[in-house]
C-alpha cells in the first residue's frame, strides 16, 4: 500500500468540507484541510446565511419601529439608519459564531488545516504554497462564487454582490436588484426596510421561479407594498458608471427601452461553482458550469475523490452541503456504501412571510406527471398570527392519490420553524392521522399543521354517510337549530 501523508485531504473549509473534516478527525482518521479564504467558515459564515439573517432581522426591528400603530402603539419616526452599526452588528454575530470554525478547534480535534489556493499534481497530490501533500482520499469542496452575467458595460460597471453587501460603509439611497430568487429577494425587502430605494429586474413574470405562483405572487405583493419596486418580464440591455450613479437599460415588458438609475447595482442571478485554478483537467476530472460530476455516492469518476457542496451543483443549501458531508464520510472513512437521496430536502426564503418547503411542490409535481390533490389553510385563520399581526399567508398540502404526502409549502410567520415538523413527518413516514388526533398547544403558529391534516379528514368524518349511520343505530335527532328558520324566544 503506498504511504501518503494523510488518509483523508479536504479541499474547502465550508460546510461540506467542515463536516468531512470534523467526522473523519474524531474517528481517528489523520485529516487536512485547507482553504483559500483567511478564516474557515465557507460562503455562509461570512457571506451567506449568518450575515444575511442577521440583516434581515434588523431590518425587520426598524419595520416595527415604523409601524407601531399597527399594535396599538405611538407612531414614530425613528432616526435614518447608520449602516456602519449594521454592518458592525454583523461582524459581532460572525464574530461569535467563528470560534466553531476556527483554526483551533480542528486542531484539537486532530485535523491539520493550512490556508492557500490547492491544485492536484496527480489523483492523490496537491502542491500547496510551493509543497506536495498527498492523501489517500481527497474531498473537493470549494463552493460557489456569485455568477456574473454577461451584460454590455458590467464589466467597467461597479456593481456588488453577496460578498459585498453586508460590509457597505453607508446605506445606499437607491439600489437596482439583477434577479429575483431567495438571495435578490431576501435582499431587496431587507434594504427597502432599512430606507433604500429598491428596485428589482426579473427577466420572468414570476420572482421565486421554482416555487408556486401564488406563493411566489403574495410574496412580491408584500414587498409591493413596503415600496419595493418591481419590472417584470424585463431583460437587461446595457449598464453604464455614470460616477456618482449606476445606469440600467432594460427592455420591458411593453417591449420599450427604459433606463434606470441607482446608486448600487445588486446583481443576485445565481451562483457558479468553485473550480477554477484546481487542476481537476489534469487528473481527468469531468465538471461544466452547472459544477463537478458525481455518482449518487458523491464519487468523481475516481474512487477515492469525491465532491460535495454548492461545487456539484444541485440543491445549494447550508444544510444540504452538511448532510452530502455525512454521506461522504460514511462512503470515505467508514466504507459504507451510502447514496444521496433528496426526496425531502427542506428548504426556505427568509423575506417576510417566510417561505418554506419540502417535497413537491403544485410546480414539481406537474412537471412530474404526478396526481395529487391539495388541501390549504390561511394564516388568517390561526389566532396566534392574528395576535401578532401576521395574518399574510398559507399553508398547502400535496397529497398522492393515496393520500400520502408529497410535500408542503408553508408561507406565513415563521414558516422556516414551522417546517420542521413536516421534515419529522415525512422523513419518518408518520401517517396523517398521527397529526390529526395528536395534540398541538394553543395557541400557536404550529396550529396551522394540524388544522390543514384536519381538513383532509373532515368530509370524511362529517359525512351525510356517518351521520345517516350514526342516526340509523343511535336514533339520533338530527339538528337543533335551523339559523333560517329557527326562533328563540
Amino acid at each position: 500500500m503506498a504511504d501518503y501523508d494523510y488518509d483523508i485531504g479536504i479541499i474547502g473549509g465550508g460546510a461540506a468540507g467542515l463536516t468531512v473534516a470534523s467526522g473523519a478527525a474524531q474517528l481517528g482518521a489523520k485529516t487536512f484541510l485547507v482553504e483559500k479564504e483567511a478564516a474557515l467558515g465557507g460562503d455562509c459564515l461570512h457571506y451567506g446565511c449568518v450575515p444575511s439573517k442577521t440583516l434581515i432581522k434588523t431590518a425587520h426591528v426598524y419595520h416595527l419601529m415604523k409601524n407601531g400603530p399597527k399594535f396599538g402603539l405611538p407612531a414614530i419616526s425613528p432616526p435614518a439608519v447608520d449602516f456602519k452599526e449594521v454592518s458592525g452588528r454583523i461582524r459581532s454575530v460572525i464574530g461569535v459564531i467563528q470560534p466553531h470554525d476556527s483554526v483551533e478547534r480542528f486542531c484539537k480535534l486532530g485535523a491539520k488545516v493550512m490556508f492557500g489556493n490547492p491544485e492536484f499534481t496527480d489523483e492523490h497530490a496537491i502542491t500547496l504554497n510551493g509543497k506536495s501533500i498527498s492523501a489517500r482520499s481527497w474531498v473537493i469542496a470549494t463552493g460557489s462564487s456569485p455568477a456574473v452575467p454577461s451584460v454590455a458595460g458590467l464589466d467597467k460597471t461597479p456593481y456588488l454582490t453577496n460578498r459585498d453587501i453586508f460590509y457597505l460603509d453607508k446605506l445606499p439611497g437607491s439600489m437596482i436588484v439583477l434577479g429575483a430568487g431567495p438571495i435578490a429577494t431576501e435582499m431587496a425587502q431587507a434594504f427597502c426596510r432599512l430606507g433604500t430605494k429598491v428596485t428589482v429586474i426579473q427577466r420572468s413574470g414570476q420572482i421565486l421561479s421554482k416555487e408556486d405562483r401564488d406563493m411566489a405572487n403574495i410574496i412580491q405583493e408584500e414587498l409591493a407594498q413596503e415600496g419595493v419596486t418591481f419590472q417584470m418580464n424585463a431583460s437587461v440591455i446595457r449598464v453604464g458608471d455614470l460616477g456618482h450613479e449606476r445606469e440600467v437599460v432594460i427592455k420591458n415588458a411593453a417591449g420599450e427601452n427604459q433606463k434606470l438609475r441607482a446608486e448600487v447595482i445588486l446583481v443576485a442571478l445565481g451562483r457558479s461553482p468553485n473550480v477554477t485554478g484546481l487542476g481537476l483537467e489534469k487528473i481527468d476530472i469531468p465538471f461544466d458550469h452547472k459544477g463537478i460530476k458525481v455518482s449518487n455516492y458523491l464519487r468523481t469518476n475516481h474512487k477515492h475523490i469525491y465532491a460535495a457542496g454548492d461545487v456539484i451543483g444541485g440543491y445549494q443549501f447550508t444544510h444540504v452541503a452538511g448532510y452530502e458531508g455525512g454521506v461522504v464520510l460514511s462512503n470515505a472513512i467508514f466504507h459504507l456504501p451510502k447514496k444521496t437521496n433528496y426526496t425531502f430536502v427542506p428548504w426556505c426564503t427568509y423575506t417576510h412571510p417566510e417561505l418554506a418547503s419540502i417535497g413537491m411542490n403544485e410546480k414539481s409535481a406537474q412537471q412530474a406527471g404526478v396526481d395529487y390533490s391539495v388541501f390549504s389553510e390561511e394564516f388568517n385563520g390561526n389566532d396566534r398570527a392574528l395576535a401578532e399581526g401576521e395574518s399574510v399567508g398559507r399553508i398547502k398540502l400535496l397529497l398522492d392519490k393515496k393520500e400520502n404526502p408529497l410535500g408542503i409549502q408553508i408561507l406565513g410567520p415563521q414558516a422556516g420553524d414551522l417546517l420542521s415538523e413536516w421534515v419529522a413527518i415525512m422523513n419518518g413516514g408518520v401517517g396523517l392521522s398521527k397529526i390529526a388526533s395528536a395534540i398541538h398547544p394553543y395557541p400557536t403558529l404550529g396550529e396551522i399543521n394540524k388544522k390543514v391534516v384536519g381538513s383532509v379528514f373532515s368530509p370524511k368524518i362529517f359525512s351525510s354517510t356517518v351521520k345517516k349511520g350514526l342516526k340509523f343505530f343511535f336514533s339520533f335527532k338530527g339538528r337543533a337549530c335551523n339559523c333560517e328558520n329557527d326562533s328563540t324566544n
